[in-house]
Parts: C-alpha cells; structure tokens; sequence
C-alpha cells in the first residue's frame, strides 16, 4: 500500500534498524524508545491489522515472532518476552498494518508483567453469555 508507514518500511523508503528479514516477514526496532528492545514483527503482505491478516501472513509472523523470541533468550542474555497486538484504534492500534510486539524481558527489569486494568464493570456470566461462540 503506497501511503502505510510499515510498507514504506519494507521497501527502504523510510530507515528502520532491521533486525531481521526473511521472504515474509520483516522485524525492526520500535523508534518509540519505550522500552529497551522494543521490536515489531510485520507481515511484507500489507494488512490492516489481525482480523485482516491471510492465514499465511499470521503464520508467518507467529514463526518469526518464535525464532527471534528465541534467539533474544538463547543469544541475547534476556530472560523472556511478552508478545502483544494491538487491533483497531480503541485498543492502541497506531499504525494501521498488522504488527506484533515483541518486547524482551530480564528478570527485576522494573517492567510490569502485563497491563494494569481497573477491573470488570460487567458480571463474568453476563460477558460470557454475550460472547461465547
């Protein structure tokens, strides 16, 4: 897609500190400095986001979102990782072409091990009664 920052990315319009590339994915450090080792994963294929995504892109990106988690714990000194997406606008999606977080973890690294959320609003059974499939 000609106007989408991350295709623009792939194709070396816009420098990126890659840390790795392969046919389908592409992985680079997150230049909002928020984190030590923040890096994305992005599909080459443009999608707008998860739901979006072919099931090949989602594969590949789970392959590459493993081997570089990997490779941060195996070669890298770090301890683990949270991987996360964000999808649609209302849950922090910025960048509208289907990406996955990868951010590298030690232990005693001052971060919190998930997000911090006020609590429900709603009964468990209510919510369950609504979404189960």
């Amino acid at each position: 897609m000609d106007d989408c920052l991350f295709c623009k990315i792939i194709k070396g319009e816009i420098p990126s500190s890659k840390v790795y590339e392969d046919e389908k994915t592409y992985v680079f450090m997150d230049i909002a400095a928020d984190v030590d080792g923040h890096m994305l994963v992005i599909p080459k294929e443009h999608c707008v986001n998860f739901l979006d995504a072919s099931k090949e892109a989602l594969h590949a990106v789970a392959e590459t979102v493993q081997k570089v988690s990997k490779h941060l714990i195996d070669d890298c000194g770090y301890e683990g990782v949270n991987v996360f997406n964000c999808t649609n606008a209302c849950a922090g999606q910025s960048v509208f072409h289907y990406h996955m977080h990868i951010v590298p973890r030690k232990g005693g690294d001052g971060l919190p091990p998930v997000p911090s959320y006020t609590g429900a609003k709603e009964e468990i059974k209510a919510v369950f009664e609504r979404v189960k499939m």
